[in-house]
C-alpha cells in the first residue's frame, strides 16, 4: 500500500516539523518504509548529505526519525536568507544563485516540475510520504504562486492535517480563521486538526474540542501536551534562545549574531548535565563563561561588523588575554583571523575587513560553495585546553564559500597527503583559541566530553562521564519518546485512515 499526508500549520512555529518527525517514527516503528518531504524550506540551518548536497535540517531529523539516510530531494527547494530580501536559492541540493524575493517569486513557478519529479521519485521508493508545509497555509496574498502548502498538496493529491499551537493563545480563532480563508477545494483536503503544545489537564479542554468540532465539522485528532523532548528546532524562532541561564559547573556562551546559522551545532551541550548554554543577544554583554563560541554565519562580514559595533570584539579579546577558551565555527572561524577579503563582492561591497586577530589566518571569499562531509583527527601534541583531545576523532560537514590560508599557522587537525589548500581548522599556540569549518564538530561525545573535563580540571572540579554514550543513540531515544507522546495523545488509527494505510 502507498500512503501520504501533509501537515500544514495555522502559523509558523506551531510544531509541524516535530509532529511530522513523530509520525515518521510511528510509521517506521510499525513496519512501513517512510520518508519526509518538504517542498520549500526557508532556514539558515542546513546539512550536507553523503553526496555533498545541501538540504534543510528539519528533513534531516525527520529522516533520522524514519530510520533512513537523508536525501536532498526530501527538501528539493531550500532558501537561505542573506539579508535585504535576498536569499541563496538551492534546488535539489545545489546552489542556483542569489535572488531577490521579487525575482524568486517569478522563478519558483518553474520549479513545479522539480516538485512533481522529486515527490514521484520518493513515492515510488517508499510506502508512505509524510509532508510538511511552511508557515501558514492561509496566506491569501501568496496563494496564486503557492508551492509550499495547498499548492503542493494538490500536486501530490494529498490529504492535509492542520496543526495549531494553543500555547500562544487564540487557538480557536486561528483554526476557524485558517479554514475560512481556504477555498472549498482546499478545505475538503483538510481531514483532521491537531492542537499542539497544550499546558494543563486535557479533561478540562474536552468541551472546547467538542465546540470546535461543531463549528469546523472536521475531527480534532488529538491534543498534544507541551513537552521538553530534545529534538532540533527548525529555525531561529526557536525558544532555545529564550531559555534563562541556570547555575552549572560549566557555562558556555554563544554570540547570537544577526545572521547566525547552524546553531544546531550546539544541541549536544544540552545532553551534558553539567553544562549551561546561553545565547548572547543584541544589547547583552559577555558574562563570565568558561567558553565563548562564535557560530556560523550566512553573512560573515556583516556579523563581524555587528560584533565590532556592539563592543563584543573587545570583550572577546579581553577573554583571550585571560587565556579563556574561544571557539569559532565556519563563519566564526573566518572572523577569528587577521583579514577577510571579498574582492568579488560575494557577501558585500566591502573589499577587505580586519578580523578579530585571534588566529594567524586570512580568508578570501570565492564564488564557489564547498559542501562536503568531513572526518578528521585532532593533531598530536596539543596543549592548553586541547591537551587531552590530541588524536581524537571528529566528524561533520562543511558549508562555506571562503578559502582560509596562512604561511604560518598551527593546524587543528592531522595533515593528510591530499589536504586542500584551505585550512579546515586552526589553533593558536597557547591552545585556548581554535576555529574549524566542520559543523557538528561537537557531536562526537569523546571529543566534547574530554574538552569539557579539561575545563572542569582548570576550575578544580573532578571529571565526569557523559550519561549519553552516543549523540545518535540519544536522538533515537528522543524520537521514540516523541512517538510514545503522539501515540498517547493522537488518534493514530484515524491518521492511518487519512493516509490511506492500514495498521500492520
Amino acid at each position: 500500500m502507498k500512503g501520504k499526508v501533509m501537515f500544514q500549520g495555522t502559523a509558523s512555529n506551531v510544531g509541524k516539523s516535530i509532529i511530522s518527525a513523530g509520525i515518521c517514527r510511528i510509521f517506521a516503528q510499525d513496519g512501513y518504509k517512510v520518508a519526509p518531504f518538504k517542498p520549500q524550506n526557508m532556514a539558515l540551518n542546513s546539512y550536507i548529505t553523503d553526496e555533498g548536497l545541501e538540504m534543510g535540517r528539519a528533513q534531516v531529523f525527520q529522516a533520522e526519525a524514519a530510520g533512513i539516510s537523508p536525501k536532498a530531494d526530501m527538501n528539493p527547494i531550500l532558501l537561505k536568507p542573506c539579508g535585504n530580501h535576498i536569499s541563496q536559492v538551492i534546488v535539489r541540493g545545489k546552489l542556483v544563485g542569489k535572488m531577490h524575493s521579487s525575482e524568486y517569486n517569478e522563478y519558483k513557478l518553474k520549479l513545479i516540475d522539480v516538485l512533481k519529479e522529486t515527490f514521484l521519485d520518493l513515492e515510488n521508493e517508499y510506502d508512505v510520504i509524510v509532508m510538511e508545509g511552511a508557515g501558514s497555509c492561509a496566506e491569501i496574498n501568496l496563494k496564486e504562486r503557492d508551492i509550499s502548502n495547498m499548492g503542493m498538496a494538490e500536486i501530490a493529491d494529498s490529504p492535509v492535517i492542520l496543526v495549531s499551537d494553543i500555547d500562544r493563545g487564540g487557538v480557536f480563532a486561528s483554526i476557524v480563521g485558517t479554514l475560512s480563508l481556504l477555498d472549498e477545494k482546499e478545505r475538503k483536503r483538510v481531514k483532521g486538526v491537531i492542537i499542539n503544545k497544550f499546558r494543563g489537564k486535557k479533561e478540562y479542554f474536552s468541551d472546547g474540542v467538542k465546540m470546535l468540532e461543531d463549528i469546523i465539522k472536521i475531527p480534532v485528532l488529538g491534543v498534544v501536551p507541551y513537552s521538553d523532548i530534545k529534538i532540533e528546532d527548525e529555525d531561529s524562532v526557536t525558544n532555545r534562545f529564550k531559555k534563562k541561564s541556570i547555575k552549572n559547573d560549566i557555562n558556555i556562551e554563544v554570540i547570537r549574531t544577526p545572521h547566525m546559522s547552524n546553531f544546531t551545532d550546539f544541541n549536544i551541550f544540552e545532553t551534558q548535565n553539567d553544562v549551561n548554554l546561553r545565547y548572547i543577544d543584541f544589547g547583552e554583554s559577555i558574562g563570565n563563561p568558561d567558553m565563548i563560541i562564535i557560530p556560523g554565519s550566512k553573512n560573515t562580514i556583516k556579523d563581524l561588523e555587528y560584533i565590532k559595533e556592539s563592543g563584543l570584539d573587545e570583550q572577546i579579546k579581553e577573554f583571550n588575554r585571560r587565556g579563556k577558551l574561544i571557539v569559532g565555527i565556519c563563519g566564526g572561524y573566518q572572523m577569528m583571523g587577521k583579514k577577510i577579503i571579498d574582492n568579488d563582492g560575494i557577501e558585500s561591497d566591502i573589499l577587505e575587513v580586519d578580523g578579530l586577530g585571534l588566529l594567524n589566518i586570512e580568508t578570501e571569499f570565492i564564488d564557489q560553495k564547498r559542501t562536503v562531509q568531513t572526518e578528521k583527527f585532532i593533531a598530536s601534541n596539543m596543549n592548553g585546553y586541547l591537551k587531552d583531545v590530541s588524536n581524537k576523532y571528529v566528524k561533520g560537514y562543511e558549508i562555506h564559500m571562503g578559502i582560509t590560508y596562512s604561511d604560518d599557522y598551527e593546524n587543528l587537525y592531522k595533515e593528510e597527503a591530499d589536504e586542500k589548500k584551505c585550512i579546515i581548522g586552526c589553533v593558536n599556540k597557547e591552545g585556548n583559541v581554535f576555529g574549524t569549518y566542520i559543523h557538528g564538530v561537537f557531536d562526537e561525545i569523546d571529543f566534547t566530553r574530554t574538552l569539557l573535563n579539561t575545563i572542569r580540571e582548570k576550575k578544580g572540579l573532578e571529571p565526569v562521564k557523559s550519561e549519553v554514550k552516543s549523540f545518535k543513540e540519544f536522538k533515537m531515544k528522543e524520537y521514540d519518546k516523541l512517538a510514545d507522546l503522539l501515540r498517547e495523545n493522537l488518534d493514530i488509527e484515524k491518521i492511518y485512515k487519512i493516509c490511506g494505510l492500514e495498521i500492520k
